[in-house]
C-alpha cells in the first residue's frame, strides 16, 4: 500500500462515506455537517441494493453509488461503515488511491501497521498520510475516556467493566430485531432466538455480543480488553470484560470497577473525570443526577455518575458511564479523526 500526504485544498476535502445509508453512515453526515468539517465534495456509497436512491444532504442532493464501483481517486478521506468484509474488500483501493481511509468496522483494529485512535486520548498518533485509522469497538471508546483521565493522574492497574449495550450496537438490523420481536412479545408470540442477537431480545438481557470462544470469552469481551490495552498503550494493564445486550435502542451504558495506584477521594476522582475533554460527570452538583442511556442519546459528550469507593479495596473506584454509542461510539469519533487528520500541520 502508498502512502502519501493528503494534498490541501484551501477549499476543503473531498470526503466519500461508505455505508452511508446505515445507521453509522446517516450520523457520520450529521457530524460532518456540526463539526463543520471542511467538505468541499461529497460521494454517498453503499451496497447495489441502495444503489440510485437520491438523498438530502447538507451539501445538496446526492445519489447513492455502489461502493464496489466507486473510483477512490481524488478523494481526501474515505469514511468506513458498511462491515468488515467490504472495508477488507476496499482497503487496498482506497490507500492505493492515496486517501486516508478511517474504518468503524474491527478490521484493522488488531493490524499492527496501523493506529486505534480516540483523538481525546492518542490523537497525537494522527499523520497526515494516506493509510488506514481504525475506530474502536464502541463499548471500548467511552470507557478509554475515564482509564485515560484516571491513569495520567494517578496510575490505574486493574480494570473491569460490565457493558448495557444497546442494539443499535448492531446497526440497523439491531434496531428492527428489538423492535419487532417487542410487538411480536406484546402479541403472546415471545421468541427465545432473534435473527440479529445472540438471543430473542425483547424484555431480556443477553450475556453474549459476538461468538463465543474456547475461553468462554465472547469476540465482544475480547475486542475491549485488547482495544483498551492499545490504545493507551498499556500492554501490562489487566482487563476483563463482561459484554451484555439489553433492549435499548440508543446508547451503551457500563460499570467501570478499576484499582488506581494512589487512593482518590469521590472529589478528586470526580474532578479528574469531570476535566477530560468529551467527558461530563453529571452528579458533581446534583448528587443522585446519575445519566441513563436515554438521557445520553443524540449527546457528543459521554456521560459519568455514581462515582463511588470500592468498599473491599482502599484504592478501588466503581462509576456509571454512558454514551451514544452511533456518535463517540462510531459516527462523531471517526469524524474527529478526520478533523485532526486535516487540520494537523
Amino acid at each position: 500500500m502508498i502512502q502519501k500526504k493528503i494534498a490541501h485544498n484551501p477549499l476543503g476535502a473531498h470526503v466519500a462515506v461508505v455505508g452511508a445509508t446505515g445507521a453509522v453512515g446517516r450520523e457520520m453526515l450529521h457530524c460532518l455537517e456540526a463539526l463543520k468539517f471542511p467538505v468541499r465534495e461529497i460521494d454517498l456509497l453503499a451496497s447495489k441494493r441502495s444503489a440510485g436512491r437520491v438523498v438530502d444532504t447538507p451539501w445538496g442532493r446526492k445519489t447513492i453509488q455502489t461502493a464496489q464501483e466507486f473510483d477512490f481517486c481524488g478523494v481526501d478521506i474515505a469514511l468506513f461503515s458498511a462491515g468488515k468484509d467490504v472495508s477488507l474488500e476496499l482497503a487496498s483501493r482506497v490507500v492505493d488511491a492515496g486517501a486516508l481511509m478511517i474504518d468503524n468496522t474491527s478490521a484493522f483494529r488488531r493490524d499492527s501497521r496501523w493506529p486505534l485512535i480516540v483523538p481525546e486520548v492518542n490523537g497525537h498518533l494522527i499523520e497526515l498520510k494516506s493509510g488506514i485509522i481504525a475506530n474502536p469497538n464502541c463499548s471500548t471508546i467511552q470507557m478509554v475516556l475515564a482509564l485515560k483521565a484516571l491513569d495520567d493522574a494517578v496510575g490505574i492497574d486493574d480494570v473491569r467493566v460490565v457493558t448495557y449495550q444497546s442494539c443499535s450496537g448492531a446497526g440497523q438490523k439491531g434496531i428492527d430485531a428489538l423492535l419487532d420481536e417487542t410487538r411480536m412479545a406484546l402479541e403472546g408470540k415471545r421468541s427465545a432466538t432473534s435473527k440479529v442477537h445472540a438471543r430473542g431480545i425483547a424484555f431480556d438481557v443477553v450475556p453474549q455480543i459476538g461468538a463465543l470462544l474456547d475461553n468462554g470469552n465472547t469476540e465482544e469481551e475480547e475486542k475491549m480488553m485488547f482495544e483498551t490495552r492499545k490504545i493507551l498503550q498499556r500492554e501490562d494493564l489487566r482487563v476483563c470484560a463482561t459484554c451484555v445486550r439489553v433492549p435499548v435502542v440508543r446508547s451503551h451504558s457500563e460499570v467501570v470497577s478499576l484499582v488506581t495506584r494512589k487512593a482518590l477521594s469521590i472529589e478528586e476522582a470526580q474532578a479528574i473525570l469531570d476535566d477530560m475533554p468529551g467527558l461530563r460527570v453529571t452528579d458533581i452538583r446534583q448528587p443522585g443526577a446519575y445519566p441513563t442511556a436515554t438521557q445520553a442519546e443524540n449527546l457528543f459528550e459521554t456521560l459519568v455518575g455514581r462515582v463511588r469507593r470500592d468498599p473491599v479495596d482502599p484504592n478501588g473506584l466503581i462509576f456509571w458511564i454512558v454514551s451514544d454509542n452511533l456518535l463517540k461510539g462510531a459516527a462523531l469519533n471517526a469524524v474527529q479523526i478526520a478533523c485532526a487528520a486535516w487540520n494537523q500541520e
